[in-house]
C-alpha cells in the first residue's frame, strides 16, 4: 500500500509560505542538496490545494509553457483540491477535486500502486488527510530563514504521542526532519 507523506520546506518558524502565499523566500536560501529529485522519483501521485496550485501556476507561467509542468513531474497524475474553476494545464494529469479528501485519497492509491503519494501542500490540505488518519509521515526540510507570519506548516495540533521522530540529515543549509505519524 502506498505511503502518504507531506514533504514540504519550512522557514524556521513554522511557515511553509509568507504572508502573501508566496514561496519566493525559499528559492532565496539556496540550495537543499537536490533533495526532491530522489524523493519525486518514488512517488506516484499527489495532491495539491487550490493556492499551492495557483503560485506555481503563476510563478511557471505554466499556462505559457505547459511543457514545465511535465519537465518538473513528468506524467504523474495530480490532484487540485479547489472550490473554484482553475485554468488546466495543457498535457498535465490533473484532477480537480472538492470535498472530503478519503475518497481521494482512494483514487491516489489506487493509481500510486506501492509507490509514495506526496502532499505538496498546503498546510490545511495536509490537516484534512491527518484529520481522517491518512497521513503517514511529514518530512520537513528547514530552510535558514524566518518569516514572522504566513502559512503555517500545518494548522492543527498533532502531539508527541502521535509523532516519532525517525530520521534527521543535514542537506547544506536546510535540516531535514522527518516523522512517522501515528494514526489516531
Amino acid at each position: 500500500m502506498a505511503k502518504t507523506t507531506y514533504y514540504t520546506a519550512t522557514s524556521i518558524d513554522g511557515f511553509i509560505a509568507d504572508e502573501h502565499n508566496s514561496l519566493e523566500w525559499l528559492f532565496a536560501c539556496g540550495s537543499d542538496g537536490d533533495r526532491f529529485g530522489p524523493f519525486f522519483a518514488e512517488v506516484g501521485a499527489f495532491a495539491m490545494g487550490a493556492t499551492t496550485y495557483e503560485w506555481i501556476l503563476e510563478h511557471e507561467a505554466l499556462l505559457a509553457h505547459p511543457e514545465k509542468w511535465r519537465d518538473y513531474y513528468g506524467a504523474t497524475p495530480c490532484w487540485v483540491f479547489t472550490h473554484r474553476d482553475l485554468p488546466a494545464i495543457p498535457g498535465a494529469d490533473l484532477t480537480f477535486v472538492r470535498g472530503e479528501v478519503r475518497p481521494v485519497h482512494e483514487a491516489m492509491a489506487a493509481a500510486a500502486g506501492d509507490r509514495t503519494i506526496w502532499l505538496a501542500g498546503g498546510g490545511e490540505l495536509v490537516g484534512a488527510f491527518a484529520d481522517q488518519g491518512l497521513l503517514d509521515e511529514i518530512v520537513l526540510g528547514v530552510a535558514p530563514v524566518t518569516l514572522a507570519a504566513g502559512a503555517p506548516v500545518l494548522p492543527r495540533r498533532l502531539t508527541s504521542e502521535r509523532l516519532a521522530l525517525v530520521d534527521v540529515q543535514q542537506a547544506e543549509q536546510f535540516a531535514y526532519l522527518t516523522y512517522a505519524v501515528r494514526r489516531a
